[in-house]
């Protein structure tokens, strides 16, 4: 049973997981030829795995798993008949810290304690705050359920809002065709939605117009889920302001109006990377091989199968 991975810590970190019983070998494999003619389990670069997927076409590994969450754009190149397992359960809990940083930052104006600070400059003012206010939140998955938890104790009322109406474990989630109607009301959107052809462009003008004055939009999701020049033209009328973690397109240029715009807040797509990443994905690695060494099937199968 061989085990791929493309850096020497999670190599290190994998091998000290495994049941030595199971005679698991974790070898390095970043990029260009295969380290052996059959290896098992492949983990692709963690956001750069697209040489590496169209590389096992011929090897026919019995798992290719991922290091992200989302996995829009894989199944493109992903060579027919193989099986492709995301990151459950690695980068929930960090994508939700980063989101109520970006959301108390927006409703505390941070950015403006930081110029001060560095401006020496000792100013008074009064902020929004968080609690009391609505936040409409775009996806109720495993990111979203994350951040629902972390927003209850500041008071807010929230309303989730996923592809068909429920009530799951006593919480009350919205139909998209609903949104149209919730919009007006978000004094907080939040974006968790994956990407792809049903998301794309999902906030657009229209949508953005329906919001209230002074309302924030908050994409923790997907770029693309928000049509970024209609974006730039609301912030521009300073009727609403904007706190994201991702974009279309991304790496943002740095002539992109988003950088100078000062009811913006830009962070470059980092919701996952914590120091809870290194553990975790071994830990989720080194099952999935256990797994595999066991003849059980594999968790967090997204393609194939």
């Amino acid at each position: 049973m061989i085990v791929s991975v493309p850096t020497e810590e999670l190599a290190a970190d994998v091998a000290a997981l495994v049941d030595p019983a199971l005679g698991i070998e974790v070898v390095l494999w970043a990029t260009g030829e295969p380290p052996r003619p059959d290896v098992d389990l492949v983990v692709p670069p963690y956001m750069k795995q697209g040489e590496m997927l169209r590389a096992v076409a011929d090897m026919r590994p019995r798992l290719i798993q991922g290091q992200a969450i989302g996995f829009d754009g894989v199944a493109d190149v992903l060579p027919e008949g193989l099986v492709y397992a995301n990151a459950a359960s690695v980068h929930e809990t960090a994508t939700a810290e980063l989101t109520l940083a970006l959301i108390l930052a927006a409703q505390r104006e941070l950015p403006r304690l930081v110029r001060n600070h560095d401006a020496g400059v000792w100013e008074k003012f009064w902020a929004r705050g968080l609690a009391d206010h609505r936040v409409v939140m775009l996806g109720y998955g495993g990111v979203g359920k994350a951040i629902a938890e972390r927003l209850a104790p500041f008071e807010v009322d929230l309303v989730p809002v996923a592809s068909r109406a429920r009530v799951e474990n006593g919480v009350t989630v919205h139909a998209m065709d609903e949104l149209a109607s919730l919009l007006p009301t978000a004094q907080i959107l939040v974006n968790v939605l994956p990407g792809g052809p049903e998301t794309h462009h999902l906030i657009g003008a229209a949508e953005l117009a329906a919001l209230p004055d002074d309302a924030l939009v908050v994409n923790v999701g997907r770029g693309p889920t928000v049509d970024s020049d209609a974006l730039v033209d609301a912030l521009r009328t300073g009727r609403i302001r904007m706190a994201s973690d991702v974009f279309d397109p991304e790496p943002l240029p740095a002539d992109h109006p988003l950088w100078r715009l000062e009811n913006a807040l830009v962070a470059p797509h980092v919701g996952g990377l914590s120091a809870a990443m290194r553990p975790r994905i071994a830990r989720l690695v080194a099952g999935q091989a256990e797994r595999l060494a066991r003849g059980e099937a594999p968790i967090n199968v997204v393609l194939g199968g």
